[in-house]
């Protein structure tokens, strides 16, 4: 697919006073301005420190929350924890649960299943949680918009408190407290933590009232940094400290069954990246697969042979869930083909056959190749479930808002969205959508890349490289440098992997350097040896034997005009 290539404004006597105040390079300086970063955070962003954690009391309803918590565990009263079936929701689960198993709290918990009960609390759950005798129900990854079910709940004398990181409807639930910086009365300085990062200061807050050493809250930031990296989040502000901190944690963890899961997946460099490709998508395959409790179990183990159990089970189901994920793109595909659905504004289909814990996957994917919005539906007993996904500048959500007289339910935001139909109404929904986006999307829109600067050979030296490191970790709000090279000599070219990737060695005067272009064997016959190109890419530090070398991880490529 063509894409745009688009700089960012760039205000150079801005960027020279930056770097000179910061004693770092242009070129680092460049970037932190790109980002937004203020001149009086820069230091923070790029040394953060385990004190630039925020004081969980700032909070709106923590010392409510801790109050009755604490009170719940004085008395022996029973406490259920009420997640969700994501990495977010079961890291959130586990973290809380395991601080106040260590307080010797009566304490269990209860994840929905994903293909018989969705997202978020409901009623038959709250029946269930009342009959072991629940006292106090903690909502983690959850709750903000359950005004019936806490309600429901409270009849049956169950106290509900909602910790949550979604966004708030105008009206609260009637809980003991509720604890979401998305808040309009928030007073908490970083309204992008996770769900995990939520609970995570819940348990910093309980030791903090209960005046417990530091280390019983800081023991999980490796779950913490679990969790964040995959609801991706923004890994800026205090996400960036979880993150930093929890990534060094991770590499050295007591966890069993982390370690198992490391071990398992075969990553090798613990970064966001080797969690957001490696771990995170084995802990989502069980809840995409009904059987969230088994990650949950894995984390919660003190047994070395559960954990490697579980953690190969989890492999298994990845690769299970990968099968499922490939057919249904295939079949969707085939079906876009044969009903000519990349004419249509918003590509909506349906079948029988397909897993709805997968469908979301596979219209990100569709997506991405025709830059269009997709809604993939999967039909049962009459009934339709459904997930998509949009481009930037149109609002999927609101799409829907315009055909909820067709919709038993949806949910989501501008990029995503989940939604319940009829399966006769499907193909008036299909038409009504495409009526509502006739005039807001283009015919032919093209993805722009927007890069953070252009330059040259001479720009290009291992100490930049290295000095570039220090934004790290990466993730959404915080992306690696993508810088633009252009009209530079393509020396040799070649594809890996049954022509899956090109390996390049780029040419610039007496210069040669090593290229790797994942997932664009594609373009083996549009860009020849010899010829001049103009590629984007990032910059990183590849090491083979004990000898580092910088390489140019190419993220786009065309010919130089």
């Amino acid at each position: 697919m063509i894409k745009k290539w688009e700089a960012y404004e760039i205000n150079d006597k801005a960027v020279e006073e930056m770097s000179k105040e910061n004693n770092i390079s242009k070129c680092l300086a460049t970037v932190l301005y790109n980002r937004g970063i203020e001149k009086n955070k820069i230091h923070n962003f790029l040394y953060p420190e385990i004190k630039d954690l925020y004081d969980p009391f700032l909070f709106k309803g923590m010392d409510l929350a801790v109050a009755r918590i604490i009170k719940a565990i004085n008395n022996k009263e029973h406490i259920t924890i009420y997640g969700d079936y994501d990495v977010d929701g079961i890291t959130s689960t586990m973290i809380l649960m395991k601080f106040l198993k260590s307080r010797e709290a009566m304490v269990d918990y209860y994840l929905p299943n994903r293909l018989t009960e969705g997202y978020g609390l409901n009623n038959e759950a709250v029946d269930e949680i009342f009959e072991r005798g629940t006292n106090l129900l903690i909502t983690v990854d959850c709750g903000i918009s359950a005004h019936d079910e806490v309600e429901y709940a409270k009849s049956k004398g169950i106290d509900v408190i909602i910790t949550d990181h979604h966004e708030c409807p105008e009206k609260l639930p009637n809980a003991i407290a509720v604890i979401d910086a998305k808040r309009d009365d928030n007073t908490y300085p970083c309204s992008v933590l996770a769900g995990c990062g939520v609970s995570f200061k819940v348990v910093q807050a309980l030791v903090k009232e209960l005046g417990l050493d530091d280390e019983e809250f800081l023991r999980f930031l490796d779950i913490a940094a679990l969790g964040t990296i995959a609801d991706i989040v923004p890994l800026v502000d205090e996400n960036r400290v979880i993150v930093k901190f929890g990534l060094e944690a991770i590499k050295k963890t007591s966890n069993i069954g982390l370690k198992a899961l490391i071990n398992v997946s075969g990553v090798k460099t613990i970064d966001s990246g080797g969690i957001s490709f490696g771990l995170a998508p084995r802990i989502n395959a069980c809840g995409r697969m009904g059987k969230a409790e088994l990650a949950l179990k894995m984390l919660l183990t003190e047994n070395f042979k559960e954990a490697n159990e579980i953690a190969n089970e989890l492999q298994k189901m990845n690769f299970e869930r990968q099968e499922v994920e490939k057919e249904i793109l295939n079949e969707a595909l085939e079906q876009i083909k044969e009903q000519h659905l990349d004419k249509d504004k918003i590509m909506v289909m349906g079948n029988e056959k397909w897993h709805h814990g997968v469908i979301g996957i596979v219209s990100s994917k569709i997506t991405e190749t025709y830059y269009k919005p997709s809604i993939l539906v999967s039909f049962e007993d009459g009934e339709g479930k459904g997930s998509g996904r949009s481009v930037d500048g149109f609002d999927l959500h609101s799409a829907l808002s315009s055909c909820q007289d067709l919709l038993l339910k949806y949910g989501g935001h501008e990029m995503a969205i989940g939604l319940t139909m009829k399966k006769e109404n499907f193909e008036e929904f299909k038409k009504k959508i495409n009526e509502y986006a006739k005039d807001i999307l283009p015919d032919d829109a093209i993805p722009t890349v927007r890069y953070d600067m252009e330059i040259t050979n001479k720009d290009i030296t291992m100490e930049k490289v290295q000095e570039l490191k220090l934004l790290e970790p990466y993730g959404e709000g915080n992306l690696p440098p993508l810088f633009a090279y252009k009209n530079v000599r393509v020396d040799s070219i070649r594809t890996l992997s049954n022509d899956k990737h090109l390996k390049l060695n780029i040419k610039d005067e007496h210069r040669i350097f090593s290229a790797i272009a994942f997932n664009m064997g594609n373009k083996k016959n549009e860009i020849r040896m010899g010829e001049r190109a103009d590629i984007l890419h990032t910059l990183e530090i590849n090491s083979y034997n004990g000898i580092n070398m910088i390489q140019l991880n190419i993220k786009d490529i065309k010919k130089s005009i």
